[in-house]
């Protein structure tokens, strides 16, 4: 990659409306409400008291495919997300508009035949200019490697504790998930075409990876929030493997000095699919 056309990449900033029904379709793509009976996952998905998950913080003012643009140099065929967080200072408002404002704050070096991780941050804030918080993707550059080390990189969350989990929580996709998922703003033709998902090596198409950080999510809104998704101001994972619709997450937690700690598992496969988690509740 051309490193100073990538640490000098400026980004616009990203005015980003967005409406009850986007709210709904999006916590409708993470498989909410599959049980029409249960009135406190209404408020997901209903305009009457509507609450936000707040993994959605991470899909809205979405900068578009940047790293594929050619001054940039980035071997972005090979690129793979390879973590996740997100940390509120308050809960994210159900509709209205954010801005999003980017930036690139690390690159760490694991050598030219081993890649590179690159840090992307973004703040996001309502109009007044009230912040919301940050965003960070971390991304694996796989054909990047021999870059050297630039700015600052984020700490890895420690494996989760070896012990039992102190609980976990089921929570089954729907066979048409990525379909529905796409529609709040990643149309990757990997998560609904089965002809482009076997030209990258899979038997099918794949959900989305925020997708199932976002089942994660919610499933620790149920479990830990009493479905109040305002209480969940911070979380961060690792993606270890994908998941393919119609499968079942479970997500098991750990409660480690005031400190949650999770992992999802793909039930079907026995496989982990988010490892390495940490997550923020504040008290109801």
């Amino acid at each position: 990659m051309n490193r100073d056309k990538v640490l000098g990449r400026v980004f616009a900033d990203i005015r980003a409306p967005y409406a009850p029904r986007d709210t709904i379709l999006y916590a409708l793509g993470l498989g909410a409400m599959q049980d029409p009976m249960n009135t406190r996952e209404l408020r997901w998905v209903y305009e009457k008291d509507l609450q936000a998950l707040p993994s959605m913080a991470c899909v809205l003012a979405h900068p578009g495919h940047w790293v594929a643009e050619p001054e940039l140099g980035i071997d972005w065929v090979r690129l793979l997300h390879a973590e996740q967080s997100f940390d509120l200072d308050r809960p994210l408002p159900a509709h209205g508009a954010v801005i999003g404002s980017y930036r690139i704050t690390g690159l760490a070096d694991k050598g030219p035949s081993k890649g590179a991780l690159l840090y992307l941050q973004k703040s996001l804030r309502l109009e007044n200019g009230d912040a919301i918080g940050t965003v960070t993707s971390t991304y694996f550059m796989r054909g990047d490697g021999g870059c050297g080390n630039w700015g600052e990189a984020d700490r890895e969350s420690p494996a989760v504790p070896s012990r039992a989990a102190d609980g976990s929580i089921e929570l089954p996709t729907l066979p048409v998930a990525a379909l529905i998922y796409r529609l709040s703003g990643d149309p990757n033709p990997l998560h609904a075409d089965p002809e482009v998902a076997r030209k990258a090596g899979f038997e099918r198409p794949i959900l989305h990876g925020l997708c199932t950080y976002g089942v994660a999510c919610q499933s620790l809104v149920r479990a830990l929030c009493d479905f109040d998704a305002s209480r969940l101001r911070g979380m961060r994972a690792r993606f270890t493997r994908p998941v393919f619709p119609g499968e079942t997450i479970r997500t098991q937690w750990w409660i480690e000095d005031r400190q949650v700690r999770f992992q999802s598992r793909s039930v079907e496969r026995d496989e982990v699919v988010l490892d390495r988690g940490v997550a923020r509740v504040v008290p109801a």
